[in-house]
């Protein structure tokens, strides 16, 4: 006999545990708000998740890093108490082009003057182009139109024209949206540039998006954030298949239970927003936009060794390469160096084409490509750790949406305002750093906001200093 149904009442529902909607809730319970997350794994923390090793240290297998810039996530970590740690960036990086290994001190070295050259213009002509784009209206930039129309990689056909130069833009591409060149509108990947601040916060170490982790892994935010607010506020294992929303209230339902609230926020991805039933049906456009909205495609690599290595060769651990399915590495130990981590990123095409793959061939490319930076020692770990992120029921995907051709100037205004009852959080929806922690969490700020001056809940103060 199937189990009854659970009748709730609640001020607001939140559908998704993860930085953005945990961030929410904490704004609205400060506010006096009865609050319901719903979130359908059996855990918190959305795409950041950490992995224990032998010993209790924690390596992570989600979203990690964070940088200087990134203001609301690094705020949230000090009302939780979560330290960050600087990510190891001492020694020579490794670059392997058309065969050649090259470890150097940074800048890149001049094993190609021609090609450094076209990197370096087609970084200068992306970064005018950039500062065209308004972030809270992408399909307002001058030229939205054209720019909208193409492809990066049709834009890199026209304007970059070396091997080192195309495959500059391929690896920025598959390392920042995990995606490949062809996938992306030239608009969208003007609007990230933008939302970060500049390729340097992008792509930096110190002073950029990698330069710190948290103590403990970045999923020890949403694990502390739920314990604040408490069991009877976040319900794990409860995805919701259906809102029916009307002019004075929302009902939302999962397999066990049927929540009646005032507003409900739908802190997960487009494209997960967009498989979930709403009566009455939303809007064409909002819903065209879920359905425009593809994740990218990553598989997180970490091999683990009794010790980094890399290090004793003076060597930085982050590599990067034109060949072979890991096109970036970093150095991925705990904050005391031990055990020996590599992180290898599997993105894109190649994440695509290994998540077909048995684990044993897919494991051997990984670690060819490991061998080829680092040499023979990297084909020896003690442990092998990888996550697919496409496999996941409830993401689908990592690290966010990327929005094809057409897609931001015929369905972008859709992305952010409320339908009805119905308010809309998560990374892909922020103006500032879309797609990583920092932006899931200003999501969920602002959606909390949104909902509080509609409900005129008493706090004034929504903002989590």
């Amino acid at each position: 006999m199937a189990a009854p149904t659970l009748a709730e009442e609640a001020d607001v529902v939140i559908v998704g545990g993860g930085l953005a909607g945990l961030t929410a809730a904490l704004a609205l319970v400060a506010a006096g708000a009865k609050v319901l997350v719903l979130e359908a794994r059996d855990r918190v923390g959305g795409r950041t998740l950490n992995h224990a090793l032998p010993g209790g240290k924690v390596v992570e297998i989600g979203g990690q890093w964070v940088g200087p810039s990134q203001d609301r996530v690094l705020a949230l970590a000090r009302r939780l108490g979560v330290a960050t740690h600087p990510t190891y960036n001492v020694g020579r990086n490794v670059l392997v082009l058309k065969g050649r290994r090259v470890a150097y001190h940074r800048p890149v070295p001049l094993m190609n003057p021609l090609g450094l050259l076209d990197v370096g213009r087609a970084m200068a002509r992306l970064r005018r182009l950039s500062r065209r784009v308004p972030v809270s209206a992408p399909w307002e930039a001058r030229g939205a139109e054209r720019l909208d129309s193409q492809t990066l990689a049709s834009w890199s056909r026209r304007n970059v024209f070396t091997h080192m130069g195309r495959t500059t833009v391929e690896l920025f591409a598959q390392s920042v949206l995990a995606c490949e060149p062809n996938e992306v509108s030239m608009l969208h990947f003007l609007f990230y540039i933008r939302s970060a601040g500049g390729f340097r916060n992008l792509t930096e170490v110190a002073g950029g998006a990698q330069q710190d982790r948290f103590v403990g892994g970045s999923q020890e935010l949403c694990l502390r954030a739920a314990d604040e607010l408490g069991p009877g506020t976040v319900r794990l294992a409860s995805p919701v298949w259906r809102i029916v929303h009307g002019t004075d209230r929302v009902v939302v339902s999962t397999p066990d239970s049927v929540i009646t609230a005032k507003r409900v926020i739908v802190a997960v991805p487009p494209m997960m927003a967009g498989r979930i039933g709403y009566d009455p049906p939303l809007p064409g456009l909002r819903d065209q936009l879920t359905q425009k909205a593809p994740m990218g495609s990553v598989i997180k690599c970490l091999a683990v060794y009794d010790r980094p290595f890399w290090r004793d060769d003076g060597l930085s651990g982050q590599a990067a390469g034109d060949c072979g399915a890991v096109r970036a590495t970093f150095d991925n130990c705990p904050p005391d160096g031990s055990p020996g981590v590599l992180l290898g990123f599997v993105e894109g095409a190649n994440a695509r084409r290994l998540a077909r793959l048995e684990p044993a061939e897919r494991r051997r490319e990984v670690f060819e490509c490991f061998e080829r930076y680092f040499g023979p020692k990297a084909a020896h770990p003690v442990d092998y750790i990888e996550h697919d992120w496409t496999g996941e029921q409830w993401t689908r995907g990592c690290y966010g949406a990327h929005f094809a051709p057409g897609t931001w100037t015929q369905f972008g205004p859709a992305l952010r305002p409320p339908v009805g009852r119905i308010h809309w959080a998560g990374t892909e929806t922020s103006t500032e750093w879309c797609g990583y922690m920092d932006g899931a969490v200003r999501s969920g700020e602002r959606a909390a906001a949104e909902v509080a001056d509609l409900e005129a809940f008493t706090a004034p103060d929504l903002v989590l200093d």
